[in-house]
């Protein structure tokens, strides 16, 4: 598949200015102060948790009512994959059937999970259209859908209010129609990991967040340079405190180990960080309690201009030398393929797979895109094994299934208990999913659950409620409530089975309705805590 060389989308900049990774081992222990200079402006330090309130609807809406009872999982329809232009699929893409399995995978790992009746619309496509119809989007985003709110109605202040900033981009989640931009504008949020916690403003990490979003797409050397300065990472590592004379090492060790190259693998030394360091010195900025941290520019005067020697190269490096150095590293592809594939396949690459994506990837000048269609559209994609869907995925996921949108705050402290509040990753080295699912967070997902139904669900004592549903009936309006997903046989097998042992359980008159309420409840949640929407 030809790939045309490209350039950075530009992202839309709204009214508030818009697998196996590295693991937190010393990075554990860094950056968990709040901004050197305390609280924000408008920011709580602390999370409030508040009652739900319930909005029962008095009865499902009709058209979530079933037609016919489920028997089993129809099967996906057949589609081919669409070849490109002009010959066969090259070696290692994906040549098996894309029916609705394989764009529902495609569209939750490379976005937040199909709305009602997506899957099958993208599957009749054929993969690699499906696949451009993600990456390669045309102008600003739209956002489709009622705008977000608070608990009380009001709109979001995500620069201001605490947690809102969480809000506005689980939104963008939400209704965007360029979904892989927002997933990938999350991916590095977590590759190149900043917290709230160590800068000034909210608005700095917003800004950072549109910065992902502008050059998620284009050349990675593009993208590291815009990062190395952006306001959120030079207060972040401390590159504003890096100055000639006194060279502050933690930015030039981050950019090695967890943005470029990767640590134990004999790309650099202790004396490459050191000389790293050197040239990177220069930035500062100003502060006043009205503006917080400001004017972020390069000062001359603070900047080494001695010579120094990097990877073996001696030269007067500046800043942009750093980056370039890095990714001209012989060691810098294979970890940058290796990287990007871990956010998106449950198992590392093969030898020649990692082999063929890095030479995409330097044949393209470093370019995002190539490789990224490659990985979506790769055996190992579709075929491999399911990977655990972060917890912001599967709010957005759930709720895009629901047709909900933002109207309460409640995300804000759910993503926190969950392991995943953003804009405030754990440390440098991200979020370790490995413990997405430790007893503690399934407790959280539980939960996710629960509120994603709060006006689903109905309430069962004080509304009336069919006294004659069958069990199938009562499966097919669950399964409809979260826009029929597929599920896997075992599963809709042990559901249906859960459903006529609760039948079971009516022996009076007056247990009729609310008992089978109560059942539509319990599948409601059955579904939605289950292996196939808490997989991607």
């Amino acid at each position: 598949m030809a790939i045309p060389k490209v350039t950075p989308i530009q992202a839309e900049l709204d009214s508030t200015k818009s697998g196996g990774k590295h693991r937190p081992d010393r990075h554990g222990r860094k950056h968990r102060h709040k901004g050197r200079h305390g609280s924000k402006n408008g920011h709580a330090n602390k999370r409030r948790k508040h009652k739900k309130r319930r909005h029962h609807r008095r009865r499902p809406p009709k058209h979530l009512l079933p037609s016919t009872p489920p028997a089993a999982p129809a099967p996906p329809a057949a589609s081919s994959p669409s070849p490109p232009a002009g010959g066969s699929l090259p070696p290692g893409v994906y040549a098996g059937t894309f029916g609705i399995p394989q764009a529902t995978r495609l569209l939750t790992r490379a976005g937040f999970g199909p709305t009602p009746g997506q899957a099958a619309a993208v599957a009749s496509m054929g993969m690699v259209a499906a696949v451009q119809s993600l990456s390669r989007p045309s102008g600003p985003a739209n956002l489709i859908g009622p705008p977000p709110t608070d608990d009380e109605g009001e709109p979001l202040a995500p620069a201001d209010i605490w947690g809102h900033d969480h809000l506005w981009w689980l939104d963008r989640m939400v209704r965007s129609d360029q979904p892989l931009v927002e997933r990938m504008a999350l991916v590095f949020h977590d590759w190149f990991a900043t917290s709230e916690g160590g800068v000034s403003k909210a608005q700095q990490m917003i800004d950072q967040s549109n910065l992902f979003r502008n050059y998620c797409f284009g050349s990675f050397l593009d993208l590291f340079k815009a990062v190395t300065v952006d306001p959120a990472m030079l207060q972040w590592l401390n590159g504003d405190e890096n100055v000639k004379g006194a060279p502050n090492e933690n930015y030039a060790r981050e950019m090695m180990e967890l943005f470029s190259l990767g640590a134990d693998r004999g790309a650099y030394t202790e004396d490459d960080i050191r000389e790293q360091a050197r040239s990177l010195t220069g930035w500062t900025y100003e502060w006043s309690s009205q503006l917080g941290s400001h004017n972020f520019h390069f000062d001359p005067r603070r900047h080494d201009t001695g010579l120094k020697t990097v990877f073996g190269k001696t030269g007067n490096w500046g800043w942009e030398d750093a980056c370039r150095l890095c990714v001209e590293n012989p060691l810098h592809p294979s970890y940058f393929v290796e990287k990007l594939w871990s956010y998106f396949v449950g198992a590392p690459p093969a030898p020649e797979t990692r082999e063929q994506l890095a030479s995409t990837y330097v044949g393209s000048g470093l370019q995002i895109r190539p490789v990224l269609e490659e990985i979506l559209t790769s055996a190992a994609f579709y075929e491999g094994p399911p990977m655990v869907k972060p917890p912001v995925v599967q709010v957005a996921s759930m709720l895009r299934a629901t047709g909900r949108y933002i109207d309460t705050s409640a995300w804000v402290w759910l993503g926190d208990e969950s392991g995943q509040q953003l804009f405030w990753p754990p440390n440098v080295a991200g979020w370790d999913d490995t413990r997405w699912l430790d007893t503690s967070r399934m407790r959280a997902r539980w939960n996710l659950v629960d509120y994603v139904l709060d006006g689903t669900s109905v309430d069962a004592w004080n509304d009336p409620y069919s006294t004659t549903e069958t069990a199938e009936e009562a499966l097919a309006l669950a399964l409809g409530a979260w826009g029929n997903p597929e599920l896997r046989p075992e599963h809709l097998a042990e559901l249906l089975d859960f459903a006529h042992r609760s039948e079971a359980r009516i022996t009076a008159n007056w247990q009729k309705g609310p008992y089978r309420a109560l059942r539509f409840n319990a599948l409601l949640q059955l579904i939605g805590i289950s292996p196939d929407l808490v997989l991607q």
